[in-house]
């Protein structure tokens, strides 16, 4: 059934009310200014998804099916999976150029790469493994540890560099969405 302009048109004031509501929404919503990015805000945001998604795993470990802590598990390895990689193609190279501090920067990359090994022995391990929990708990310690120097030493090195987190918070934002899609893709 096509629309016509007279069943598009407003037939009373109290009708008129509500198109009048919808097109100033519309109309404010394309006068606000562009998204902003932050990097550093955007990493934060990551670092609190997964903290809450380790203490989801906590709860289950006692209670929950070995289905429910596998499904949790995937998510968690699929979050620490894509944001290790944005960190490791954009933020990093740009930090590490702007900050004079090698030995920070190379144990980010040794803590990554012992997380990603144990994301790894996880993904190929099933749930009812003897160590599965045990892998999973691990590998929370290591980046709730991670974290902590990102956030108390990076981050703050960063800032005080004056990188331009505007700009390195698009492009983190532009590659986690198209990494996002890519295992999307796969799954």
């Amino acid at each position: 059934m096509r629309a016509t302009a007279e069943s598009a048109t407003p037939k009373t004031k109290a009708d008129a009310k509500p198109a009048a509501k919808t097109a100033s929404k519309a109309a404010s919503k394309t006068a606000r200014p562009a998204k902003t990015y932050d990097a550093i805000a955007l990493l934060k945001d990551d670092h609190k998804k997964v903290k809450k998604l380790f203490k989801d795993f906590d709860k289950l470990k006692e209670k929950g099916s070995e289905e429910d802590k596998q499904a949790l598990v995937q998510t968690i390895c699929t979050e620490l999976t894509v944001h290790t990689q944005i960190e490791e193609e954009i933020f990093y190279p740009a930090v590490r150029k702007a900050i004079d501090d090698r030995d920070l920067m190379n144990e980010a990359e040794v803590e990554h790469a012992s997380a990603k090994d144990l994301i790894k022995q996880i993904q190929s391990m099933p749930a009812s493994d003897e160590y599965y929990d045990a892998k999973v708990t691990v590998l929370g310690e290591y980046v709730d540890h991670h974290v902590e120097e990102e956030q108390n030493e990076m981050f703050k090195k960063a800032r005080k560099a004056k990188v331009d987190m505007e700009k390195l918070g698009k492009k983190l934002a532009t590659r986690k969405r198209a990494l996002l899609r890519e295992l999307a893709e796969k799954a």
